[in-house]
């Protein structure tokens, strides 16, 4: 959920012209999940179709949207690339197929950050399958490893269980967020979780096959980690290291070279000291984070802010302006969990 600062700035924006917004902007990097004719999907995190090609079509018109390997240029003198705009993508959905459509109709260039374990398998992204479990699990009293007691029955029950039991579930270490959601999962029947995986089609991944295809239409193709989870202080060294260094290594193995990186989710909570250093040392040139603000010179190479459009988002180039805003604070995360590098 947006922060209440991010909420203001983006009813502000609908107020500033584009052309007055672009006076203050810099260069920087939007993110998006997935694109859909008709979105369904317990996450909400896809947009429409129509509404993602209106957007796209803002974007071309106002900004210079450059490929991911023109970054570094960006970088040495942001000044003169104020109107430099990155498009990205995260995650790895089977509909970015039809995004990659119309970036392609509208000669624009995109990244694709992918978690790998999600390509190689299909597994669905245990975020959404915790869902899956809130909403739809039977109603009655669970007992989950790590969360202990859930009771699912009313909506309400429901929904406060979708707050505050992903969030209790996202902070557990990697290992036993695994017990948890295999708990989870488990209180299905293999046939009904099988139903209900069917009716939620935007959540299925890309394989190796189709992200080839991708790649040879130009897809600058980065690494989202091995498995969809944070990379927070909780996860052991060991782990972080394997979901920075593995999906480079897949991604290499299988398309070509790898430079880019994208945590999961991204935010302050989700990214740990060790989680920049294991990124760092994989070889990465840049990682980007969840965090708004702009590109500039001074930024730690490895805790790169992105935005993330909304789904209705009604004035994004005017919005894009503003993310200046943020950049203090921005910098002061970066040089706190990063202190040399910054």
């Amino acid at each position: 959920m947006p922060s209440f600062s991010g909420r203001f700035a983006r009813s502000a924006a609908r107020w500033i012209p584009p052309r007055l917004s672009r006076e203050f902007a810099g260069p920087a990097a939007v993110f998006f999940h997935g694109v859909e004719a008709a979105p369904e999907g317990l996450d909400k995190i896809h947009h429409r179709a129509d509404i993602f090609f209106d957007i796209a079509k803002s974007l071309k018109r106002h900004f210079d949207v450059l490929p991911m390997a023109a970054m570094r240029d960006v970088l040495k003198n942001p000044s003169r690339h104020a109107r430099a705009l990155f498009i990205t993508f995260d995650d790895g959905y089977a509909n970015t197929k039809l995004a990659a459509d119309i970036l392609e109709n509208l000669d624009l260039p995109w990244t694709l950050f992918v978690s790998t374990h999600h390509i190689e398998t299909g597994a669905r992204n245990p975020a959404f399958l915790a869902r899956l479990f809130f909403h739809h699990a039977p109603s009655g009293e669970y007992a989950i490893p790590h969360l202990g007691r859930i009771i699912l029955g009313t909506a309400a029950q429901r929904e406060l269980q979708v707050n505050t039991g992903l969030n209790a579930l996202k902070f557990l270490d990697a290992a036993r967020a695994h017990e948890a959601l295999a708990m989870m999962l488990a209180n299905f029947a293999p046939d009904a979780l099988a139903r209900l995986l069917e009716e939620f089609p935007s959540e299925k991944f890309l394989d190796w096959a189709e992200l080839r295809a991708l790649a040879k239409r130009g897809v600058e193709i980065g690494a989202h980690a091995h498995r969809h989870w944070p990379m927070h202080a909780g996860q052991s060294r060991e782990y972080l290291t394997e979901q920075a260094r593995k999906p480079r290594e897949m991604i290499e193995a299988q398309i070509g070279r790898c430079r880019f990186f994208a945590y999961p989710f991204g935010t302050p909570a989700d990214v740990s000291a060790d989680a920049h250093a294991a990124v760092r040392d994989a070889g990465y040139e840049f990682a980007f984070t969840t965090v708004s603000g702009t590109l500039t010179a001074s930024a730690d190479p490895w805790l790169m802010p992105r935005y993330g459009v909304g789904l209705e988002e009604t004035a994004l180039a005017s919005m894009i302006g503003l993310l200046r805003a943020n950049n203090a604070r921005l910098i002061s995360w970066q040089r706190k969990l990063a202190p040399v590098s910054a």
